[in-house]
C-alpha cells in the first residue's frame, strides 16, 4: 500500500517534484499524475542495508584471525518543511480470504445475515430505480440524457456502497501502540477488554465486526459494515449521490406529470406502476439521506461520532465536550479536490494521527528519521507514518 506522509505537520504545501519522471514506469506515473505528487525512487521510505558476517575466525584466510566487518545503512535525505515522502512498506495481509480479521486480505463482514440483506437490498432498489427511468426514456417521457444522467448517479451511488462496504473501516491492529505525542501527554492509555490491545481516542469495539475501530462513528446495517475513520468518505459520498439521485427522479417526476400534458404523454400502465411505486422509494430516501448528511455534518463540526454523542445525551455531559472538529483532509485525504468525488482511497498526510494509533514498525522509521535530523543539524522532528 504506497502512502504518502507529511514529514513536517505544522505545514500543508504541496510536495515537491524533483525529477521530470523520464524512465519512470507507466503504473508509476499514472498514480504520480492521479496524486499530484512527481517523486522519483531515491525518494522512497526503504532503507538499504549491506550485511556482513562479523568476527568469522574460520574464514579468515586460515590463520586463526578474525575478520571484522560494518554495516552500512543508507537512509533518505531529509526533507524540507512541508515535503512529502513515499512510505512502501507494506503491513497489510496479502491472503485472498474475505473477512474481518487481521489475517484476512479482503475485508468483508459475512457474519451478519440481516446486514448482508439490507446491503443487498440496496442494489436491489437502486437497479430497479434505474430501470424504471430507462423505461420512461424508453416510452420518451423525457429527453435521453436526462435518463443517462441519472444512471450515471446510480452508477457512482454504488460503486461508493461496495468502497464502503468492502473497505477496512480503521480496524485497530494487534500491534498498535500509542503515538509518541499520546505518550507524553497521558501515560496511561486505555485498552479493549475484548481485543486486549491498545484503544485509541474516539474509537470503538463493533460486536458485529468484532474489532475495534478507529473513530468509529456507527455500524451501519445497509452498509454492512462500520463508518470509521478509513472509509467515512466513501459513506458521505453514497449519502451524497443518493439523495442527489432521489431529488433528481423527484424533480423528473414532477416535470413529467406537470409539464407533459400531450397525447404523447400516455405511458404504458406498467411503467406508471413502476413510477408510482418509486416515487415513494424517492421521498423515504431523500429523507433518511437528508436526516443521514446532518447527522454526519454535525459530526464533522463537532469532532463528535454517532456512538459517542448518544453516549454524552444519556449521561447529559454534551456541554463537557473538548473535541476539536475533524478537518476535510483528514476525510477526504489531501490527493486534491479533483479525487474528492470518486470513490478512492484517500490519502493522509499523517495516518497515525487520523487513526490516532501507531505501530512498533512506524516508530522506529521515526526515531530512525528524527535520529538522522539530529545528525545533520538539529532541523527539526520529523513526522512519519
Amino acid at each position: 500500500m504506497v502512502t504518502i506522509s507529511k514529514k513536517d505537520m505544522g505545514t500543508s504545501s504541496s510536495s515537491s517534484a524533483t525529477n521530470s519522471g523520464a524512465g519512470r514506469p507507466l503504473l508509476r506515473t499514472c498514480l504520480d499524475a492521479l496524486c499530484g505528487c512527481q517523486i522519483d525512487s531515491s525518494e522512497y521510505l526503504e532503507a538499504r542495508v549491506c550485511q556482513t558476517a562479523a568476527k568469522d575466525p574460520w574464514h579468515a584466510g586460515g590463520g586463526g584471525g578474525t575478520t571484522t566487518t560494518t554495516t552500512t545503512t543508507m537512509m533518505p535525505r531529509i526533507r524540507s518543511p512541508g515535503e512529502y515522502y513515499i512510505d512502501i512498506h507494506n503491513d497489510e495481509p496479502w491472503s485472498f480470504s474475505l473477512g474481518t480479521g487481521e489475517e484476512n486480505g479482503i475485508w468483508m463482514n459475512s457474519g451478519d445475515q440481516a446486514g448482508s440483506i439490507m446491503a443487498t437490498l440496496v442494489w436491489l432498489l437502486m437497479t430497479y430505480s434505474a430501470v424504471t427511468v430507462t423505461l420512461l426514456t424508453i416510452t420518451k417521457g423525457f429527453p435521453p440524457v436526462l435518463g443517462m444522467i441519472y444512471t450515471l448517479l446510480c452508477a457512482m451511488a454504488l460503486a461508493c456502497h461496495a468502497k464502503t462496504s468492502l473497505t477496512d473501516p480503521g480496524s485497530v491492529p494487534r500491534a498498535a501502540v500509542p503515538q509518541e505525542e499520546q505518550r507524553r501527554e497521558n501515560p496511561s492509555h486505555s485498552m479493549c477488554g475484548q481485543c486486549q490491545t491498545f484503544k485509541p481516542p474516539m474509537s470503538h469495539h463493533c460486536r458485529i465486526c468484532n474489532r475495534c475501530v478507529s473513530r468509529m462513528d456507527h455500524h451501519c446495517p445497509w452498509m454492512n459494515n462500520c463508518v470509521g475513520a478509513a472509509n467515512l468518505k466513501h459513506f458521505i459520498l453514497f449519502l451524497i449521490y443518493t439523495w442527489t439521485c432521489a431529488s433528481y427522479s423527484l424533480v423528473l417526476f414532477g416535470w413529467n406529470y406537470f409539464f407533459c400534458a400531450d397525447e404523447g404523454c400516455t405511458f404504458h400502465v406498467v411503467v406508471i406502476h413502476l413510477v408510482r411505486a418509486m416515487t415513494f422509494l424517492c421521498i423515504g430516501a431523500f429523507l433518511f439521506t437528508s436526516s443521514m448528511l446532518m447527522n454526519v455534518t454535525y459530526g464533522l463540526m463537532t469532532g463528535i461520532g454517532t456512538i459517542d454523542r448518544l453516549k454524552k445525551k444519556a449521561t447529559n455531559t454534551m456541554s463537557q465536550s473538548d473535541e476539536e472538529p475533524i478537518a476535510l483532509k483528514d476525510v477526504f485525504g489531501i490527493a486534491g479536490i479533483l479525487t474528492w468525488p470518486f470513490p478512492v482511497d484517500p490519502i493522509f498526510d499523517d495516518y497515525d494521527r487520523v487513526m490516532g494509533y501507531s505501530t512498533p514498525q512506524r516508530l522506529l522509521r521515526e526515531q530512525q528519521f528524527m535520529d538522522q535530523a539530529a545528525s545533520n543539524g538539529g532541523q527539526g522532528q520529523q513526522g512519519i507514518v
